[in-house]
């Protein structure tokens, strides 16, 4: 036990010393040798923020002073573990937070979500993560009835953490509704003709809330592809099960650890920094006119063995095809567009039989 404890002391340390939690993180993949919390006192204002490391590669922020704040914010990376530019900028703001360079004025969890991938610069070790969430870590997948491995274990932990974080922070304030949200950022395998773009989840009939894309445009986010089904997707689980404004926001092309050019993330820095402190987010009035809109089509699983894509992997993603375009060939069959202007987006023919490898989206408004 003197161990143990001698140990997390040393951690809690460093951290407190560095602010530099991606390192702890990515030396304890799977788990640390238990949870700590301490103190910080911002350089200027002096206001004071609880921090709480969880486990690894989850950590919370709240204000000591519970009366500003309204809103939990869940801001998760690395559930793909090779998309580093989100990473990057979770890292900087965490670590800002932790040296009492940026105020904390709401409740705040950071996620690295699968540090073991991180790693290995790979998207995943065993199993693509996020596929894994709203009960997908106990479903067969097409990987067979029965599979166990640690990515399934790692995102029932984040399930239970973002449940516990978001009850937490309602039993805070139990006159009123708090404002939740999630944004679950990653980068794309490959390019894309639009660089930064957004997956809005099924709403189950609730409307597209404008204000939301207002936000998403703030970070420099501003073609919106809107998902008209179930998913087994981290921000989907948050929007389904918790009401929560979710996205997954896909910032540029996977580029390893220092290449990425940050300054193409400025906005998605600069609003992130404003939401978490809570400074006026500067939010532009909607305007359609500032978004390209899309919705999903088609979407294509692998059924069989033999399972190819019919274009080339330099292909962008929202690459618009005619009508009639063979698409795949799966087992011999032919997947075709169907209608004029018809895009590809995330194709991956590498997935396992059962798995997407495609969607097409075609353009769409909301009201």
């Amino acid at each position: 036990m003197d161990k143990l404890h001698s140990i997390v002391q040393k951690q809690q340390q460093t951290l407190q010393s560095t602010g530099d939690f991606l390192a702890l993180t990515r030396a304890n993949e799977w788990s640390i040798a238990g949870s700590f919390s301490f103190q910080v006192k911002h350089q200027e204002n002096k206001n004071l923020t609880k921090v709480t490391v969880l486990d690894t590669g989850l950590i919370t922020f709240e204000p000591v002073d519970r009366q500003i704040s309204n809103k939990d914010i869940v801001l998760s990376s690395a559930v793909h573990g090779n998309e580093t530019a989100p990473i990057e900028i979770c890292a900087e703001l965490i670590q800002k937070l932790i040296l009492g360079e940026l105020t904390c004025s709401e409740r705040v969890l950071f996620i690295f979500g699968n540090p073991a991938s991180i790693n290995i610069s790979e998207r995943f070790v065993e199993e693509n993560m996020n596929r894994l969430f709203s009960e997908g870590h106990s479903k067969d997948q097409g990987n067979g009835e029965g599979l166990i491995n640690k990515e399934r274990h790692r995102a029932l932990l984040l399930e239970n953490t973002v449940r516990d974080f978001f009850e937490q922070g309602q039993a805070l304030n139990l006159e009123r509704e708090r404002e939740r949200c999630h944004y679950d950022l990653h980068t794309a395998i490959r390019g894309s003709k639009n660089d930064k773009f957004a997956v809005y989840p099924f709403r189950h009939g609730k409307p597209w809330k404008k204000s939301q894309l207002q936000f998403m445009h703030a970070c420099g986010v501003s073609t919106i592809l809107l998902s008209h089904s179930p998913t087994t997707t981290f921000s989907y689980f948050s929007s389904n099960e918790f009401n929560a404004d979710a996205f997954t926001v896909e910032l540029g092309k996977v580029m390893p650890f220092g290449e990425n050019d940050m300054t193409k993330f400025a906005q998605v820095k600069e609003t992130l920094t404003r939401l978490v402190s809570g400074q006026d987010l500067l939010l532009k009035d909607y305007d359609e006119n500032d978004f390209s809109i899309y919705e999903i089509y088609q979407t294509i699983n692998r059924q069989g063995e033999d399972f190819s894509l019919s274009f080339s992997d330099d292909v962008e993603n929202f690459t618009d095809f005619p009508a009639g375009t063979v698409l795949a060939l799966d087992d011999g069959k032919e997947i075709k567009t169907d209608k004029e202007g018809e895009a590809i987006i995330f194709p991956n023919a590498n997935v396992a039989i059962g798995q997407r490898a495609l969607l097409t989206v075609i353009p769409t408004t909301i009201e």
